[in-house]
């Protein structure tokens, strides 16, 4: 009770308890990079984050990074972490077959539009969240999972005290009223993705699977768009009206680098390719692209916006 009271009381001051989770080492700061996003940043039409650290030297870059935002579909990462766990503890077995029933559906995704009994293999179901971000699949797997508590528990013992599950988890309806399905900082949410891509997220074999499900993405017109399609990309973004949000690990020439912006209070809620969020995300990635590779002179492809997702 006194806890739930210290983290309602943090949200209500707009603060977030601090926690620095078991992936990160000692770090220093990149001042050029961080000079670079707080100039990209100004001017922004609601609040965003970033956090970058670069995976080869441990130099971090940071603007309001430990703020707390809306998670929107990145919550999917930890869903796919609570599922992972229980099929690691043999309590989910990974090749079975589940059926689907028209009491699970959220919406008309491609999960939501099975008919009532249709079979499908758990796999591709953890496939559809992280790589079309299916609402109705991931549902269902948290709560295979044990439900967003359990994956709550996962999360606070890994050293995550920001990231939360707060849709369909008890105690939490102050927190999605504020956050929608999840919460997190910048910082916390990358560090989530670079353990995974360390192998110490559950234990390595889990790691390199859910990482494999990190790489195959559709959603791929905002930040991926602005790095070369030839470098390899783990990544989960998320949107709703007013936050716009993504997180990726780049596998540069140079040394592979994680990063994660995130908006909230967005002004512009439209939900076009010139949505003022999807501009600075791509923007943000761009620079940290070109910060970490100057001697790149790859470009989008002219006309290769037309088919960004």
């Amino acid at each position: 009770m006194i806890r739930r009271f210290i983290l309602l009381l943090c949200v209500l001051l707009g603060q977030q308890l601090h926690a620095q989770p078991g992936a990160i080492g000692n770090t220093t700061i990149d001042k050029k990079l961080t000079a670079k996003l707080e100039a990209a940043l100004a001017g922004f039409h609601g609040q965003v984050g970033v956090y970058v650290r670069n995976l080869k030297t441990d130099r971090v870059a940071t603007v309001n990074a430990d703020s707390l935002y809306p998670t929107a579909s990145m919550i999917k990462v930890p869903i796919m972490c609570g599922i992972f766990d229980k099929i690691d503890k043999g309590e989910v077995k990974f090749d079975q077959e589940l059926i689907y029933r028209d009491s699970l559906k959220y919406d008309n995704g491609i999960v939501g539009s099975f008919r009532d009994s249709t079979k499908i293999a758990l796999p591709k179901v953890v496939h559809l969240m992280i790589s079309q971000s299916d609402n109705t699949g991931s549902l269902w797997l948290q709560a295979m999972a044990g439900g967003g508590a359990t994956i709550n528990q996962w999360l606070e013992k890994n050293g995550f005290a920001n990231i939360r599950v707060n849709s369909r988890t008890p105690g939490r309806k102050e927190f999605q009223a504020r956050y929608g399905w999840g919460q997190t900082t910048p910082r916390e949410m990358a560090e989530l993705v670079a353990m995974i891509r360390n192998g110490k997220a559950i234990n390595a074999s889990v790691s390199e699977r859910m990482y494999r499900y990190l790489g195959m993405q559709f959603w791929d017109g905002e930040a991926i768009s602005q790095i070369p399609s030839n470098v390899k990309i783990a990544a989960k973004s998320g949107a709703v009206n007013q936050a716009k949000s993504e997180v990726l690990v780049v596998h540069a020439p140079h040394g592979d680098y994680v990063f994660c912006i995130a908006t909230k209070n967005q002004q512009d809620q439209t939900w076009q390719k010139q949505n003022e969020g999807y501009v600075l995300i791509r923007k943000v990635s761009e620079i940290i692209w070109n910060h970490f590779e100057p001697k790149s002179k790859w470009k989008p492809v002219e006309g290769s916006d037309r088919f960004w997702f």
